[in-house]
């Protein structure tokens, strides 16, 4: 079967937050299945971790699921960032996947500080926690050395899910250039952290997106019930999946705006050169290999948090609050979730909002995430039209707001299968417009004030 005809492309996408298994059709783009289950870290052991089993036992189960009903042709996969795999000589885990969210010693810390090349060399911000892959991989060095004596083999994350069904071992270039130290986008080869970690040869070869590693191994096909080869494609990081589908359909420049528990902007057609190592900005690399200007903070986590403080409330109602909340300069302050975004060092708090309604509240945290992400875009010079993918496309009040404050037009991509349909893409299928929504930049009454004075508050 030739990449143009598959019919059905099964998705493996694991996410920070949760891990899903999504069929989508070929002609049309939709997705037509999809199996989920929480991605709960594991916080017993040598650190927090992974559990690789219990994603992989889920990830069996649903493609054994989906296999029968509705079949699927090829596999893709997508998975978050800032997590690398440590295999053995058997090509077993010689170490748990690491949780990026575990915090190191001060000493380690510094360590690495010391070690790790300049933002010039990686365009790679110095990252909280294990923001860093290479953080990851010099704590795992430094604290286990024995355990790290045997590691054999180093793969990017969704490199070692494709390992898990193909049994050959791949690195690609959205995942070693998506902040881990380990890449230098200019030149297109790795970092001197490689050699200063001593990691070269532990490093699996690397292939593009776009490649088909194999068939799934004999014995993972007769657990799925598989009737026929189904080839199982190299995968790509999830913001750089969302990102792919826009790469393909429009030309340069425009944004685009990926939000999942990273809100995380593009700047397509832009450069290098203005990026601001201390404000979350950073080089990512696409599915071709080109360096994309980036930035980022995690939008989708706080909205999360700050959802669960107000309850839910209805976007109509929201937006029908927005004229008050600027009235009254009613506002949240960065950062709610710290260690990430354009305003390091930031404490989140509220102002103005004592005794103040749900509805406000909400209004209040749309203008916010808003007004984060036009600094994102301002950061890293952003032109042409904001495409927003993912959960946000589905908020009115957010898109109206970042339409105005950035005076172009936005571009909504409702639903959440961004990622997913991004890595269907390296089958080789054609890509598909799905459904979207233009929102035009309008005026909003004290909504220039409003944002002077949210910086004001800041200083």
């Amino acid at each position: 079967m030739t990449a143009s005809s598959y019919r059905r492309i099964a998705v493996l996408d694991i996410g920070k937050t949760n891990a899903k298994v999504v069929v989508l059709d070929s002609a049309t783009g939709a997705e037509i299945a999809v199996l989920k289950r929480p991605n709960i870290a594991i916080k017993k052991g040598p650190y927090p971790h992974y559990d690789i089993e219990a994603l992989w036992a889920f990830a069996l189960d649903a493609l054994k699921s989906l296999a029968r009903e509705p079949g699927f042709d090829a596999i893709s996969i997508t998975t978050h960032g800032a997590a690398a795999a440590l295999l053995d000589r058997n090509g077993a885990l010689a170490m748990p996947v690491i949780d990026y969210e575990h915090e190191y010693p001060e000493a380690i810390r510094d360590a690495y500080t010391a070690l790790r090349p300049s933002f010039a060399e990686t365009f790679s911000p110095r990252l909280a926690m294990g923001l860093n892959v290479g953080a990851q991989l010099h704590y795992q060095k430094s604290v286990f050395p024995q355990q790290f004596a045997a590691v054999e083999t180093i793969l990017t994350y969704a490199q070692y899910w494709a390992a898990r069904l193909t049994g050959v071992a791949a690195n690609e270039l959205t995942s070693l250039g998506c902040h881990t130290d380990l890449w230098n986008p200019r030149s297109g080869t790795y970092s001197s952290l490689v050699d200063r970690l001593g990691i070269r040869a532990l490093m699996a070869p690397i292939r593009s997106a776009f490649d088909a590693l194999g068939p799934v191994l004999p014995e993972v096909a007769a657990e799925l019930g598989l009737s026929a080869p189904v080839p199982v494609y190299c995968g790509i990081h999830d913001s750089n999946a969302s990102l792919l589908p826009h790469l393909v359909h429009r030309e340069a420049p425009f944004a685009v705006v990926s939000t999942g528990t990273w809100v995380i902007s593009f700047g397509v057609g832009g450069d290098l050169d203005h990026l601001d190592a201390n404000r979350d900005t950073l080089a990512n690399v696409d599915a071709y290999g080109r360096a994309v200007p980036s930035s980022r903070f995690m939008g989708g986590r706080e909205f999360e948090m700050l959802s669960a403080e107000i309850g839910q409330v209805d976007d109509e109602a929201g937006w029908a609050a927005i004229d008050a909340v600027i009235g009254k300069a009613m506002m949240l302050l960065p950062n709610v979730a710290p260690g990430s975004g354009p305003f390091p060092g930031k404490a989140g708090r509220w102002v103005g909002a004592e005794a103040a309604s749900r509805e406000k509240r909400f209004a209040a945290v749309c203008l916010y995430l808003a007004l984060m992400t036009d600094a994102c875009l301002g950061l890293i010079g952003a032109k042409g039209p904001v495409i927003v993918e993912g959960p946000f496309a589905l908020n009115e009040t957010y898109l109206k707001l970042l339409a105005a404050l950035t005076g172009r037009v936005v571009v909504a991509h409702p639903g959440s299968t961004g990622t997913s349909q991004g890595a269907a893409l390296l089958t080789g299928i054609r890509p598909v417009s799905g459904a979207e929504t233009h929102v035009p930049p309008s005026e909003i009454a004290g909504l220039k004030v409003y944002r002077d004075r949210w910086f004001a508050e800041m200083e």
